[in-house]
């Protein structure tokens, strides 16, 4: 991979190719490859007036945004490490993260200052000139546009290698404290090639990107537009609204966009002027992140016609490790596909590291060139989470006799109830088609019986009425569906907002067990 060109580089010949072209847009504002290209090098060169050097690690608390997708840049161009950090979190996880990463420098949304305000004295890495702010001033901090500016617009002459760490990105806690993720610039650039062969992208296309960029997910894709020279546009990540969403496609005319399963129910409830909507420039879309239900599948095709879908299965630490193609959607349902390109192989392997055989479940392990370095200041982890040359983010899963592959669910949320193995994601399939159901999780809860008994939380759809739905209505819904042991024993409802999330929309069931003492 030497002689691939990172992201950093990559936009300085981009700057001359595609000088006029516009490289990132926002609802207000645009700038050309070549105004991107000055404003990266002029904040490449402020940062290095800051006395910071190659490795020293430079955290962001921003919202998606032309700025963030800057500091990424620059950051890419003299070797700095960017540790980008989830706006949705409190002010002690943030600490945790700007302290874990040793962290020299914190760019900040003027929303989020007051967070960092509370956590100032304890962030023991951070000088207090180097606190910086994006949007309205604020004290105790300078001014972002104001120090980009007073760099100079030369490139950079940093040596910046294939193998050196560009992003230390953190794990979103679903099975607890989060780690760093220690990503390098070959990584990433395996990722946009093979992004561009598995998907068709060209430098024609025009994205969206609606994930926030504190998400590796955003990172890959909108990334993958700038390296072959296309345009991005950044929507803020902070709410998602559908209907603004159908009009952004619109008015931009966007080919392609990567959601989750939450954000495609949303844009499914959107009412008539919504479906009025031209999406017809929507050519590819794909969905990540968590899985997909089978009748979810069917109402997006429907919603966007003659689009190609895409699913993919991957991980922050392993990059994508399968692809589900378009023309599988229907013949392969429910399935993550298959090896994508530059995935050496995927073993499946029970408790004693064997391979398991057709058919049946064992923990996904994968190899390729889109793999990380290791965890930050973790060794003992980052061994445990290899066999040899393979990694595993702790995914159980079975592949069929077609060689396709097919998610189960998380090492950690399997229940043993009477001795048999229940996968948490095959309940809430069958009690996710309920027409009254919205969305739901399954959990494990303590039983003198059984070990474990199942427990479903629900959240009922808008406007489901008392009759429509309870928990001898789910119950029974459940029986011709699932075998006996992998029925609920309890089901508990609750409103959407009470359901715990990570930033990128998945359920966080070790918060729900912890909630309801299970």
């Amino acid at each position: 991979m030497a002689h691939w060109m990172n992201l950093g580089q990559n936009l300085k010949v981009n700057a001359k190719k595609y000088a006029d072209k516009i490289a990132f847009k926002e609802r207000h504002r645009s700038f050309t490859y070549a105004q991107t290209n000055e404003r990266v090098n002029r904040l490449a060169h402020s940062l290095l007036s800051l006395g910071l050097r190659k490795g020293d690690k430079v955290a962001v608390l921003l919202e998606n945004s032309i700025e963030i997708v800057e500091l990424y840049l620059a950051t890419a161009k003299t070797g700095l490490i960017i540790v980008p950090i989830n706006f949705r979190l409190i002010g002690r996880d943030v600490e945790y993260i700007v302290n874990d990463s040793d962290a020299r420098a914190l760019f900040v949304h003027a929303q989020f200052a007051a967070t960092v305000d509370a956590i100032k004295e304890t962030l023991v890495n951070i000088p207090q000139k180097h606190y910086f702010v994006v949007g309205e001033p604020a004290a105790g901090y300078n001014e972002y546009e104001t120090f980009l500016k007073g760099g100079c617009a030369e490139e950079p002459q940093c040596e910046v290698l294939p193998e050196d760490i560009w992003i230390l990105i953190y794990t979103s806690g679903t099975t607890g404290k989060p780690k760093g993720v220690l990503r390098s610039h070959e990584s990433h650039v395996a990722y946009y090639l093979i992004n561009a062969l598995e998907y068709g992208f060209t430098k024609d296309d025009v994205c969206m990107n609606v994930m926030p960029l504190c998400h590796i997910n955003s990172v890959y894709f909108t990334f993958t537009f700038t390296y072959l020279g296309a345009t991005a546009y950044i929507h803020p990540a902070i709410s998602f609204k559908a209907e603004e969403v159908l009009e952004i496609i619109e008015r931009e005319r966007i080919t392609f966009i990567s959601l989750i399963p939450t954000h495609y129910s949303l844009i499914l409830a959107v009412g008539d002027e919504g479906r009025k909507r031209d999406v017809s420039s929507i050519r590819k879309l794909l969905c990540s992140s968590a899985p997909v239900r089978q009748k979810m599948k069917m109402e997006i095709m429907e919603f966007f016609p003659g689009v190609q879908l895409y699913e993919a299965y991957g991980s922050t630490e392993g990059g994508m490790v399968t692809i589900l193609k378009p023309e599988d959607q229907l013949k392969k349902l429910g399935s993550i596909g298959v090896e994508s390109l530059g995935t050496d192989s995927i073993k499946l392997l029970d408790a004693n590291g064997c391979e398991v055989p057709t058919g049946e479940v064992g923990e996904i392990f994968s190899c390729g060139p889109m793999l990380f370095t290791g965890y930050y200041k973790l060794p003992e982890k980052t061994a445990r989470a290899f066999r040899g040359k393979y990694f595993s983010a702790g995914d159980m899963g079975r592949k069929d006799e077609d060689g396709y592959f097919y998610i189960v669910d998380r090492k950690d949320n399997m229940i043993i109830s009477g001795g048999e193995h229940v996968y948490p994601s095959e309940v809430e399939e069958v009690i996710g088609s309920h027409h009254c159901v919205y969305d739901c999780a399954c959990i494990g809860a303590p039983d003198e019986k059984w070990g474990e008994k199942v427990v479903v939380v629900v959240i009922p759809k808008d406007g489901t009425f008392p009759d429509e739905i309870s928990e001898d209505i789910i119950k029974q819904h459940c029986k011709t569906n699932l075998a006996a042991y992998k029925r609920p024993k309890e089901v508990i409802f609750i409103k959407q907002e009470e359901m715990p999330r990570t930033g990128t929309g998945k359920i966080l069931h070790r918060e729900l067990r912890l909630r309801y003492k299970c």
